[in-house]
């Protein structure tokens, strides 16, 4: 079956979804445009603010056929608040606010009302994998270990809207503090392997991703692809600052999978991590909870309004468009 598609004329409703934890006001004239924009259209905009209202109006648009688009209005953890109250099949359109939209940048989306109004006139569809992890949905990565501790920090000191300057005391603070325990991780559905391993990895630091977007755009699994239905799983062995340094020099110049002896690369369908005490894990950004935790894909569980230039360039277009 095709990935790709293009939504109905009559599926004319536009669900806008604002994640109320993320408290920015800086985006609210953008929204405004955005309605502006949609209505000149001919399109109907509404703005939905809870799990609950994002749940009711896109299953009742679903099933009357007139749901166009669920817009996530913010950054990568408005689009997972928004993936996850919404039913399976609702197509996701992003319209990138906050501190990072990774998801944006992939596909991308400008921060620009008139386009984002435009991709989704058009209504191009594309139905990529999710990651799991905890019962929720992931659609970049899930890290295990400092970085998730980070975010776990920011999490419990969170009062309102995260700003790149939010993350300074929580990274200096885990620097002098985190201990690097030891995990293990069990890979299942390895691809190319054909069984599962039979002894675990054995890491510091665990990255499974979905798509090849980590924050500040480093490159730590650029081979993963959304489409294939594979994690891919990055493991770092060693646990100190220096090597910390050492990791992220060598990730920087995408040097890091040459060292065979510290660094594992796999792709599989389902991993599991454990550990002697509990390890926070991050999923996209957002604090998911403590090991143990097992993660694994959803083929084409996500559908995506993407612009027309994206497919384009991924030669995914049917022949006639």
């Amino acid at each position: 079956m095709n990935r790709v598609s293009q939504a109905s004329p009559d599926a004319r409703r536009v669900v806008i979804a604002l994640n109320p934890k993320a408290g920015a006001k800086s985006g609210k004239p953008l929204v405004e445009k955005l309605v502006d924009q949609l209505r000149q259209r001919s399109l109907l905009p509404e703005l939905v603010g809870s799990e609950e209202e994002i749940a009711r109006q896109c299953q009742q648009h679903l099933a009357d056929g007139s749901l166009r688009a669920l817009v996530c209005a913010g950054g990568d953890g408005t689009v997972s608040f928004a993936a996850n109250a919404a039913p399976a099949g609702t197509p996701l359109a992003l319209l990138p606010l906050g501190t990072e939209n990774l998801l944006a940048k992939y596909f991308g989306v400008r921060r620009n009302a008139a386009k984002v109004a435009h991709m989704i006139e058009q209504g191009w569809r594309c139905r990529i994998d999710a990651g799991q992890a905890g019962g929720r949905l992931f659609t970049l990565m899930a890290g295990v270990g400092f970085d998730a501790e980070v975010v776990r920090r920011v999490h419990e000191n969170r009062t309102g809207h995260i700003r790149m300057t939010s993350y300074a005391k929580p990274i200096w603070t885990a620097i002098r503090t985190y201990q690097y325990p030891e995990m293990r991780v069990f890979c299942e559905g390895i691809e190319g392997v054909g069984e599962d391993l039979e002894q675990p990895i054995r890491a510091r630091w665990v990255f499974v991703a979905n798509l090849p977007r980590y924050a500040r755009n480093l490159r730590i699994v650029p081979d993963a692809d959304g489409t294939d239905g594979l994690l891919d799983v990055c493991t770092l062995k060693k646990g100190t600052v220096w090597k910390g340094i050492q990791y992220l020099t060598a990730i920087l110049f995408n040097r890091h999978r040459l060292w065979r002896s510290d660094v594992r690369s796999i792709q599989a369908r389902r991993v599991r991590i454990e550990a002697d005490e509990p390890v926070s894990y991050q999923l996209d950004g957002d604090f998911g909870g403590s090991t143990p935790v097992e993660i694994e894909v959803i083929p084409e569980r996500l559908t995506m309004l993407v612009p027309h230039a994206w497919l384009k360039r991924r030669s995914m277009l049917p022949p006639t468009a």
